[in-house]
């Protein structure tokens, strides 16, 4: 028998947007929402993002990650380049990311292509992670089948003393990715389900602005 959820509702009527009070620069206007959502309430990780891409089975496959710097350029996280979305990056670029900020109601979804940042841009964030981070970027075959969490505490111990008193160095296998954006979309929610939503296209080095219908 289905699980009925169609008593779950909420109203939503926190907020408005418009295109005359948005940036014409979509970096910009995210920059503000980012702000704006640091600063209230309810948000553990502001920074946690959706990324989704397209697999080599042909399945889209979404997973949370963590953005760790946007400029202008575009928005990077960090990864294992051998795990399962690495390899889908490796075959296509294409990816969409997606913020989704509950205490104001609000979604963002960037469209974009992935590239990777240089070696001295990732051993750079590397270093700045806790030891115990960089340790486990070296523990995980991420993505591949394991036998037991007992194998990922042994290699963890030994790497642990391999690396007694020693810099860690970054592993090959892992660093960032750019996401530079050919599209954002702005989500606020609004009461009776007309939601607020404005898209930013990009045409040659300009950004057009429209509304789209909820």
């Amino acid at each position: 028998m289905a699980h009925d959820l169609s008593d779950y509702r909420k109203s939503y009527d926190k907020n408005a947007l418009t295109i005359e009070k948005s940036d014409a620069n979509p970096f910009n206007q995210f920059k503000k929402w980012f702000k704006e959502v640091e600063e209230a309430p309810g948000v553990d990780e502001v920074n946690a993002m959706t990324v989704a891409t397209i697999g080599n089975d042909g399945f889209p496959k979404s997973r949370i990650v963590l953005l760790k710097s946007y400029d202008k350029n575009g928005f990077v996280f960090y990864t294992n380049y051998k795990s399962e979305k690495g390899k889908a990056l490796a075959e296509n670029s294409q990816v969409c990311l997606s913020f989704f900020w509950p205490n104001l109601e609000r979604q963002v979804i960037i469209k974009g292509i992935a590239e990777r940042v240089s070696e001295e841009v990732s051993t750079t964030y590397f270093h700045s992670r806790p030891r115990g981070s960089q340790l486990g970027a070296w523990t995980s075959p991420q993505s591949d089948v394991i036998a037991d969490r007992e194998f990922l505490e042994k290699r963890l111990a030994d790497l642990e003393k391999k690396f007694n008193n020693k810099e860690i160095p970054k592993p090959d296998h892992w660093g960032g990715y750019c996401i530079k954006p050919v599209s954002f979309e702005f989500w606020q929610g609004r009461p009776n389900r007309l939601h607020d939503r404005l898209l930013y296209t990009l045409g040659g080095v300009h950004w057009k602005l429209e509304r789209l219908a909820p």
